[in-house]
């Protein structure tokens, strides 16, 4: 076999990251145009990068059915921790970038000594950041973040933008649900309703609730509704990591995400439209929590 392009190892990495955001394990599928959609490339080169994971035995092909992702999920190369303490030291940041205890500028000592996190802990966080787009490193020393902390004006007009937006995107004449994606979809979301609760769950909730929502825009088949739903995504991104509802909305969102994709299955769009208008209404409703800043470490 010959041997991948610095492109075919750079798209397999990053395929390995997606998988692990949206917490995939053996047995789930992959689809090629969904990474294609969401890695901003056509799906030659994903293909060319899902044969060199099936050659490291981490995914298999199966003819006139996708790939399946059957090993577990490799750790970063530089990775020194569980991703439960990466998840975790996420929360801490969004919940501090949230109450404003964390500025937009940051440098990696100064993380060091408020989570009381070693140097390589540290790194491996703002790798990860970075990779999300939520971080840039700034020329010459320390971080910046990208997107501001959202006050309650702006939360509410996205949601109303959303409102708006991503119900019709099921009425669009292009649209096409993956039934792959669909079952892997919900599969996630029943799985998630039987585990318990720990503080670095909200991480992988975050990004399986973000994977909903694009993966309908996607499937509008609108190229626009798409993008601006992946925007909508990264810009909430870090705030939602802190999650302030409570497990109770865990389970009603759950619920609701699995009833929408039911629908969509049956072909009741417009009935799936009502619903995640209902969906999104419902969520623009809950109060965010109102945090105190905690100490600055002395």
């Amino acid at each position: 076999m010959a041997e991948p392009t610095r492109l075919q190892q750079d798209l397999a990495e990053r395929i390995i990251q997606l998988a692990r955001e949206d917490g995939l394990a053996a047995g789930a599928w992959l689809n090629e145009n969904n990474l294609a959609k969401r890695l901003n490339v056509s799906r030659t080169p994903v293909r060319a990068a899902l044969s060199h994971l099936e050659g490291q035995g981490i995914v298999l092909r199966h003819p006139n059915k996708g790939v399946e992702l059957v090993s577990a999920l490799p750790l970063p190369a530089d990775s020194g921790g569980s991703p439960d303490e990466t998840d975790l030291a996420l929360v801490r940041i969004a919940r501090d970038r949230e109450s404003g205890a964390l500025g937009d500028d940051v440098s990696e000592l100064e993380l060091m000594r408020r989570y009381e996190m070693a140097r390589p802990e540290i790194q491996r966080t703002l790798k990860r950041l970075a990779e999300l787009e939520m971080v840039e490193r700034k020329p010459g020393y320390g971080w910046r973040f990208l997107h501001e902390s959202s006050d309650s004006s702006l939360r509410m007009e996205r949601y109303r933008f959303r409102m708006l937006l991503e119900p019709m995107g099921f009425l669009e004449p292009g649209f096409r649900l993956d039934e792959h994606w669909a079952a892997e979809m919900l599969r996630r979301h029943r799985h998630t309703l039987t585990q318990p609760w720990r503080e670095s769950s909200s991480v992988a909730f975050y990004e399986m609730n973000a994977a909903f929502h694009e993966g309908l825009a996607a499937a509008s088949g609108n190229r626009f509704i798409h993008s601006a739903i992946r925007r909508e995504n990264q810009m909430r991104r870090l705030s939602n990591y802190d999650w302030g509802s409570g497990t109770e909305r865990v389970q009603v969102s759950c619920t609701e995400h699995i009833e929408i994709l039911e629908r969509l299955q049956a072909g009741d769009r417009e009935i799936a439209s009502v619903l995640m208008r209902r969906h999104l209404q419902r969520a623009s409703e809950l109060k965010r929590r109102v945090r105190q800043p905690p100490p600055t470490p002395g």
